[in-house]
């Protein structure tokens, strides 16, 4: 069994809500183990067999997400391993007072590479971005918020596809 989790994209915002005992009854339907929910924001941690390729969980999640919530799903999937490495790697102040620790997850890395671009364009009164192994590591002025630079340019249509976005508190509760 592989230890996975699964980033949803958009839940619970924007007048898709799923609640938690539903979502973690979907995966255990779905075969899946260990099935754990944390927080009310499409963050899953579970075990999938090693039968099953990563892109089979993935695709499996989401065509049921959409054929049971009825809504566009698309979901980030990391390994247990490699959501631990990435918050060991997070480079900023994590208890920078005014400031909120994020993670941008992606699953398509020209769209995270595209975001980085322009990282020396930001304004560093506001937003800290720094590349990591497949995700973009996001220190965001709690006064800026969604109204920053870079917040507008994550949320583009295009990217929404293909990222997440989580609080570094929340990947710590995901890891408990």
């Amino acid at each position: 069994m592989t230890p996975y989790i699964a980033l949803l994209r958009g839940v619970n915002v924007g007048g898709i809500t799923i609640r938690s005992a539903e979502l973690a009854a979907l995966f255990e339907e779905l075969g899946f183990e260990q099935v754990r929910t944390v927080l009310a924001s499409g963050n899953v941690a579970f075990a999938a067999s090693d039968t099953w390729s990563r892109s089979e969980v993935k695709r499996r999640i989401e065509q049921a997400l959409r054929e049971r919530f009825g809504y566009e799903a698309w979901i980030v999937l990391i390994t247990r391993a490699e959501l631990e490495a990435v918050v060991e790697a997070f480079p900023f102040d994590e208890e920078r007072e005014g400031w909120h620790p994020y993670v941008l997850f992606g699953s398509d890395r020209a769209h995270l590479a595209e975001l980085a671009a322009d990282v020396g364009e930001l304004d560093p009164d506001d937003d800290l971005v720094e590349p990591g192994d497949g995700v973009l590591y996001w220190h965001n002025r709690r006064a800026s918020g969604v109204g920053s630079t870079f917040a507008k340019r994550t949320a583009k249509a295009k990217y929404k596809p293909t990222t997440t976005n989580r609080n570094l508190r929340t990947l710590r509760k995901l890891l408990a």
